[in-house]
């Protein structure tokens, strides 16, 4: 046999998810939120003869939050995952991650908006909750994967595992991903990744899943409502000062009664008049101060990253590559330059690309905020390269 014929019978005889032994001798620990996606992934696996093993991590547990709808990982949400688990004859396990959660996530994203920023809680819950405690934990159970409900793609590249774009574009969550490291993605499995989500809810009615019909979660899960202030007070009492609303050229226009309560590229409930429409352009948090100005004011051309997360194939090296790039979840990548600041330190090249990345983009984007990500794509093909949080942002002349 030729070395070629013997990695095509190797190809042909590995499993779904691309280990060459049978399912059953192949352990996944499934990531149960309580959720139509997750639950789907665990009951899947499970018909399909592998070693499964449920874990739902409580992430929080305080007041209207707990039995919200299109919540998850408290209160009804774990009691789902369990009846799921239950019903397809799997081991399940709740761990209590509040005080990690808490640390992680929630006191993060109270620091963010009082420091005037935007943040996105999913992207720090993925990025230290669900792929590294998490994983630990699978590691810990003797799982050779583990395996969640995001829509999203694992590919086997030449280089290693590469994470794409869902095949679905309604249903993509690659955006709220880019974290992900390498390490992690060579370990994960997204078995949701080729499907819409309607065969989703169809594969849970065939499954026997009692939250077929569960609606999915629309807020920040440990935010009652979407009234995300009243978690910053909480978090932080006392904190949340008044302060002045001005124009772009410092005039004082008004008075707020804090900061959090805007984000760039507000228009309504500013409390101020000009007779002309104005839009929140910046907030300056030590000045607790937050700036308007007309809509032509919100548009940006370049953007500083921090904490950049490189997972494409070059080890640095990232100057001048052109690239797509997506700044907000709901948008469309577009078109842009990468531009390299400061070189990585000795061994942080290969895992994190360079220290300092800035983005040039071909054409001005408005209302890209501070604390949001600007995620990296191919210019041709789904794969996505990495993405950073923006620090800072350029305004277009």
């Amino acid at each position: 046999m030729t070395l070629d014929e013997s990695a095509r019978t190797g190809a042909q005889t590995r499993n779904s998810l691309g280990f060459a032994k049978p399912p059953a001798q192949t352990r996944v620990v499934a990531a149960m939120s309580g959720g139509v996606d997750s639950s789907v992934v665990a009951a899947m696996l499970k018909r399909e003869g592998y070693d499964v093993v449920g874990v739902t991590l409580q992430l929080y547990d305080h007041g209207a939050a707990v039995n919200k709808a299109g919540a998850c990982c408290a209160g009804q949400d774990i009691h789902d995952a369990r009846r799921v688990a239950d019903a397809a004859g799997i081991p399940h396990y709740v761990l209590d991650y509040e005080s990690r959660f808490r640390e992680a996530v929630m006191e993060d994203f109270a620091e963010t908006y009082l420091a005037g920023a935007t943040p996105i809680p999913c992207v720090r819950c993925n990025q230290t909750v669900k792929f590294a405690d998490l994983k630990r934990v699978a590691e810990d159970l003797g799982a050779d994967c583990l395996a969640t409900g995001h829509y999203v793609r694992r590919v086997e590249g030449a280089r290693g595992a590469e994470l794409h774009r869902a095949a679905d574009p309604s249903r993509d969550q690659s955006y709220f991903l880019f974290a992900t490291t390498r390490g992690q993605l060579s370990y994960l499995r997204f078995p949701l990744g080729d499907l819409p989500k309607t065969r989703v809810r169809a594969l849970a009615a065939e499954l026997g899943v009692h939250v077929a019909e569960k609606p999915d979660s629309q807020d920040i899960c440990f935010v009652p409502q979407g009234r995300y202030v009243d978690v910053v007070k909480k978090l932080r009492p006392g904190a949340v000062e008044a302060g002045e609303i001005v124009d772009t050229e410092g005039r004082v226009l008004g008075e707020h009664d804090g900061v959090i309560n805007y984000t760039v590229g507000q228009r309504r409930g500013l409390g101020v008049a000009t007779g002309q429409p104005l839009f929140v352009v910046k907030l300056d948090a030590g000045r607790r101060r937050v700036v308007v100005g007309p809509r032509e004011a919100l548009a940006v051309s370049g953007i500083a990253l921090k904490e950049v997360n490189w997972i494409g194939d070059e080890d640095g090296g990232l100057d001048g590559r052109e690239v797509l790039v997506r700044v907000r979840s709901t948008r469309p990548p577009v078109p842009a330059t990468l531009r390299a600041s400061s070189p990585a330190p000795p061994g942080e090249a290969t895992a994190r690309g360079p220290q300092g990345v800035s983005v040039a983009l071909h054409a001005p984007e408005e209302g890209v905020a501070p604390g949001q990500a600007a995620v990296f794509y191919d210019k041709s093909s789904t794969r996505v390269l990495g993405g950073g949080w923006i620090a800072s942002t350029e305004h277009s002349e």
